[in-house]
């Protein structure tokens, strides 16, 4: 994404940021409420159009008008609240919209399968796939989404607090089913309000303040109070600053 503008009103949600994801790299996206960081991952993925700046996925620039979009070139967005429907079970959610049919009726039997494959892949037991999603731990209820991204072939994934409001097992279920998408090359933003998060998770680590970017940072070369101050004052460390990307 670069020099990505969006303003709503008079107010610019975003100015001028510039920011790279790699295959099988976690780049974390932190700043206080207000930052832009949910405007940026919102154009992205299709929610916003930018009033300014260019896309380029595989270095050809791309046109992402709306979320159909996004989901076109491999972006798929795990919000933080997840948004499963709670009454369905799992298969019904990773299908969601995206039903597999036999004729007119569901092929309820096909998304069971393809459901428990992409669950296997995640490496995620569930005791019954026919349970609704309301009776899973939060960190199943992570899998069933992930797997949902997964299984539509899922090349940039967007996470959004994918820890918030878990319990530190739970938390760290969550840990590797991110570690295994890395390995997997899927690209993913994590945005997150938990620095220790970012610091186990994340290559790299962009920080907006004010809908501006103060720069991007590889994580082996900072403090977590480096990122804090980032973050705090709007102030670059004097060390692991990684140079913006190159314009095209």
């Amino acid at each position: 994404m670069h020099n990505i503008y969006k303003a709503f009103g008079g107010v610019h949600a975003v100015e001028d940021v510039s920011i790279d994801l790699y295959p099988g790299e976690v780049v974390g996206l932190v700043g206080h409420n207000g930052a832009g960081k949910t405007t940026l991952i919102k154009i992205l993925s299709g929610v916003f159009q930018a009033d300014s700046g260019r896309i380029y996925i595989d270095g050809r620039e791309v046109m992402i008008r709306n979320p159909g979009d996004a989901r076109g070139y491999g972006i798929e967005t795990i919000y933080q609240n997840l948004a499963l429907a709670d009454n369905l079970d799992a298969p019904a959610n990773i299908f969601l919209g995206r039903e597999l049919m036999r004729g007119f009726a569901l092929n309820e039997d096909a998304m069971e399968a393809e459901s428990r494959k992409v669950l296997d892949r995640l490496r995620i037991t569930l005791t019954s796939l026919r349970d609704s999603v309301l009776t899973l731990s939060g960190g199943q209820r992570q899998a069933v989404a992930i797997g949902r991204a997964l299984y539509f072939n899922a090349r940039i994934l967007i996470m959004d607090e994918p820890t918030a409001a878990l319990g530190p097992a739970e938390a760290r279920q969550v840990g590797q089913l991110i570690k295994q998408l890395k390995g997997e090359r899927v690209g993913i933003f994590l945005i997150s309000h938990d620095i220790h998060d970012v610091f186990e998770y994340a290559d790299r680590i962009s920080v907006l303040k004010t809908g501006r970017l103060v720069g991007t940072v590889r994580k082996t070369e900072v403090t977590q109070d480096d990122v804090l101050t980032m973050i705090i004052a709007g102030a670059l460390p004097q060390h692991g600053v990684v140079p913006p990307p190159v314009s095209h």
